[in-house]
C-alpha cells in the first residue's frame, strides 16, 4: 500500500470518527479543530509518520488554497448590508479600527522578539496573524446565551477580516526584494492584484448571481445543481484573477459580495434567503475541507515545529493571542457603551486559523528570506489558538451568557441587548 493511500485512509478514518461523535463533542471543550490538529500531529512525521507530504507540496498547496477560496467566497456571500447597519457599530469598529491596529501591534511586537527578520518581513508576520477564524471558536460565537449583538458582530468580523487583510499582505510582499510581487513593483501590484482582481470578482460574481436567478425563475436549474453552482462561480473568479497575474483570493472574496448582492436584489420567486440557501452546500464543503486542512497543518507544519521551539517564538505566540488582539479591541470599542466583560469576551475570542496558515504558505511560495522563522511563528500561534480557544469556548460562553442574563433580569440598560433581527448568528453563524 503506497504512502499516498495510507494518507488518504488515515484522513478518512479521522474524519469518519469525528463525524460519528460530532454532536456529543460539540458541547465539550474538545472542539473539531483540536481533534483534527491533534490527529495531524500524531499521524505526522513527528510521531507515527503516516501522513507525510513534505516531499510533494503540491497537494498541500491545492487543498489549502481551494479551502480558503471557498471560505472567502461563502463568508462574503452571506454578508448583508443590514449586518453592518443593525448593530453594525461592532463589526465596523472591529474591522475599521481594530484590524489595522492588530496588524500594527503584531508588527511592532515582532521587532524585538523575532530578530533576523527585515522590517517588511516583520510586517508580514503582523498581517498573516491578524485575521480571525470563527470556526475555531464556534461555540463562543453561536452560543444562544450570548447576546445576539455580540454573536453577530463576531461572525461578521470573522467573515470579513480575512479578505480585508489581503491588500496589506500583498503590499508588504511587494516591499520585499525577490518576491513575485516585488518584481511587478507597487504600481503593478496595485493595478493587477487589487484593482483588476476586484473588477474580475465584481463581474464574475454579479453575472453569476444574475444568471442563477434568471435560470431559477424559469425553472431550468435542478435543486442539486443550484447548490453546486457557487463552486463554479468561486473557482472562475479565482482562476481568472490568477491567469491575469492578480490575486485569486481577492477576486473570490469580492465575487462573493457581488453574487450575494445579485441573489438578493434580483430574486427568483419569493427570494427570501436566496444567498444563504444557495451557499449551504458550499459552506458545508468548505467546513469539511477546513477540518482536513487543519489535520494537514498539524502533520506537516505544527508537528515538526514543536521540535524547534524557542522562548521567543512561544512568547510572541502568547502575545499575539492576547495583547495583539485584545488591546486593539479595547481601543476600538472605547465609547461604544459595551460593558468591560463584553469587551474582554470579544477581545479574547479572536482565534487564528485557516487564513493565517494559507497566507504563511504563500510566504513560503514567494521564497521570503525569513520564511522558516515566519512559518514557525504562525504554526505555534495557530496551534496555541486551536487549543486555548477550543478549550475555553464552552465554559466562557456559559459564564458570559449567565452574566448577561442576570444583568438583563435586574433591569440594567445594556447596549449588548440591542436586538439584531435575522442576524447571521441566529442562522447558525459561519462555517460548520
Amino acid at each position: 500500500m503506497s504512502g499516498g493511500a495510507w494518507t488518504v485512509a488515515a484522513v478518512a478514518a479521522v474524519t469518519a470518527a469525528y463525524a460519528l461523535g460530532s454532536r456529543r463533542l460539540s458541547s465539550t471543550p474538545l472542539s473539531s479543530a483540536i481533534v483534527f490538529v491533534g490527529a495531524g500531529v500524531l499521524l505526522g512525521p513527528a510521531v507515527l509518520n503516516v501522513v507525510n507530504l513534505a516531499q510533494d507540496a503540491a497537494p498541500i498547496v491545492a487543498l489549502l488554497e481551494a479551502t480558503l477560496t471557498l471560505v472567502l467566497f461563502t463568508d462574503a456571500l452571506s454578508v448583508r448590508r443590514r449586518d453592518l447597519r443593525t448593530g453594525g457599530f461592532l463589526p465596523g469598529r472591529l474591522l475599521g479600527i481594530g484590524l489595522p491596529l492588530s496588524i500594527g501591534a503584531g508588527w511592532l511586537l515582532a521587532w524585538p522578539l523575532l530578530p533576523g527578520l527585515t522590517m517588511w518581513e516583520l510586517a508580514l508576520v503582523g498581517a498573516v496573524l491578524a485575521p480571525t477564524d470563527a470556526a475555531l471558536g464556534k461555540t463562543a460565537m453561536s452560543h444562544p446565551r450570548v447576546p445576539a449583538l455580540v454573536r453577530d458582530g463576531l461572525n461578521v468580523e470573522s467573515g470579513l477580516n480575512d479578505g480585508m487583510v489581503l491588500p496589506f499582505f500583498i503590499l508588504f510582499l511587494a516591499a520585499i526584494p525577490g518576491t513575485h510581487y516585488a518584481q511587478e513593483g507597487v504600481a503593478g501590484v496595485f493595478w493587477r492584484a487589487l484593482v483588476l482582481s476586484t473588477a474580475i470578482g465584481l463581474l464574475i460574481g454579479w453575472l453569476g448571481g444574475r444568471l442563477l436567478q434568471w435560470s431559477r425563475a424559469r425553472g431550468w436549474v435542478a435543486p442539486e445543481w443550484w447548490q453546486v453552482y457557487p463552486l463554479a462561480v468561486a473557482a472562475a473568479a479565482y482562476e481568472l484573477a490568477v491567469v491575469t497575474d492578480g490575486s485569486g483570493f481577492i477576486a473570490a472574496w469580492v465575487a462573493g459580495f457581488a453574487c450575494g448582492f445579485a441573489l438578493r436584489h434580483f430574486p427568483a420567486g419569493a427570494g427570501r434567503g436566496d444567498a444563504e440557501r444557495t451557499a449551504e452546500f458550499t459552506e458545508t464543503l468548505g467546513g469539511l475541507l477546513a477540518a482536513i486542512s487543519l489535520l494537514v497543518f498539524g502533520a506537516v507544519l505544527l508537528g515538526p515545529t514543536l521540535e524547534h521551539l524557542s522562548w521567543r517564538i512561544c512568547l510572541y505566540a502568547v502575545l499575539s493571542l492576547t495583547v495583539v488582539r485584545m488591546l486593539p479591541v479595547v481601543l476600538a470599542l472605547i465609547g461604544s457603551g459595551l460593558r468591560p466583560r463584553t469587551v474582554a469576551y470579544i477581545g479574547w475570542f479572536g482565534p487564528r486559523g485557516l487564513a493565517s496558515v494559507v497566507l504563511a504558505l504563500l510566504v513560503v511560495e514567494e521564497h521570503v528570506p525569513g520564511v522558516d522563522l515566519v512559518g514557525r511563528v504562525v504554526a505555534v500561534t495557530v496551534g496555541l489558538s486551536v487549543l486555548l480557544h477550543g478549550v475555553s469556548a464552552v465554559p466562557l460562553a456559559e459564564r458570559y451568557g449567565s452574566w448577561f442574563e442576570k444583568a438583563a433580569a435586574a433591569g440594567r440598560d445594556l447596549r449588548e441587548g440591542t436586538p439584531v433581527p435575522g442576524g447571521r448568528a441566529a442562522q447558525g453563524g459561519d462555517r460548520p
